[in-house]
């Protein structure tokens, strides 16, 4: 059954690395939080500590990853594979305290996050966890790309991509998110990129960070480091976890079928927005699914 109450962590959480883009050291600490906290990143290395709510409207960058800001400078990239882990995992109220303007890319999946939110445990908090649940369509769309959140009464994702390169080409994956699910179909499934913009990015100050060890790389000839290639469509599930992260920032566990073609964060941004400011498209309920299967 899904769970009735907020939940937040039994344990504190501590993990370090370097961030995929800036490439720069980060510490990372997972705090217990109280109800209705949500998600708060904390930048314990500036003036002030300033807090920025994990939320849609925070979100001040969608360059091939999503990077939320106070709106005074104070900012913390790549969010999405931790804010993935949390909802998939059916956290609700974190205290994320970072040291750094990024957080640690780790294997280049949710995995480290995942094993470190089961090693700490969860705790049930005594408010009731509220759903967002789907009553109208809404949707987003672009040329040759489209985003959309329909009304279901579990959390289910439809996602594609479709690339030039013959290693990856069209991909599709259809799976209701629950624990479970999330841990088997996404979580371990590695960012990826390709060896011909390598340089493009580095002068636009990403993927500084990023290495074999890390990232899936794909050049003409396939992929370059087949070890963190875990299945061959991990390219569709890796959109998948970061998807499944940019939704997150809508707040509350949603009730609804996600269905994306070609999408990113930018456009998994817009969907979460434009989802905000239609009070007539959603509700907030109690009620909890008959089965988890909610982000």
């Amino acid at each position: 059954m899904a769970s009735k109450s907020q939940t937040t962590l039994a344990n504190e959480i501590r993990i370090s690395g370097v961030g995929v883009h800036g490439g720069l050291p980060a510490n990372l600490t997972l705090r217990p939080a109280e109800a209705d906290t949500g998600v708060v990143f904390v930048r314990t290395d500036l003036p002030g500590r300033p807090a920025i709510p994990a939320r849609a409207d925070t979100v001040v960058d969608t360059r091939l990853a999503t990077v939320i800001g106070d709106g005074a400078g104070a900012t913390v990239a790549t969010v999405e594979h931790l804010m993935s882990a949390l909802a998939g995992l059916g956290v609700d109220n974190v205290i994320a305290e970072i040291d750094g303007p990024e957080t640690p890319i780790g294997d280049g999946s949710a995995a480290d996050f995942v094993a470190a939110i089961d090693a700490a445990g969860l705790a049930e908090l005594a408010s009731p966890r509220r759903y967002l649940e789907m009553l109208q369509t809404v949707e987003i769309a672009a040329p040759g790309k489209r985003v959309a959140l329909t009304p279901d009464g579990r959390f289910e994702m439809s996602v594609e991509i479709i690339f030039d390169a013959a290693v990856i080409g069209r991909q599709t994956l259809e799976v209701a998110v629950n624990p479970a699910s999330f841990r088997r179909e996404i979580a371990a499934a590695c960012t990826f990129g390709f060896l011909a913009e390598v340089e493009q990015l580095r002068a636009a100050g990403l993927g500084r960070g990023a290495s074999l060890d890390n990232t899936i790389v794909v050049d003409a000839n396939g992929v370059m480091n087949p070890g963190t290639l875990r299945r061959p469509d991990d390219f569709v599930r890796h959109k998948a976890l970061d998807a499944l992260g940019d939704l997150a920032l809508a707040g509350y566990p949603i009730l609804g079928r996600y269905e994306a073609s070609c999408a990113g964060h930018a456009l998994n941004n817009q969907l979460v927005r434009a989802l905000l400011d239609r009070p007539d498209a959603w509700r907030l309920t109690t009620d909890a699914p008959a089965a988890a299967t909610t982000i």
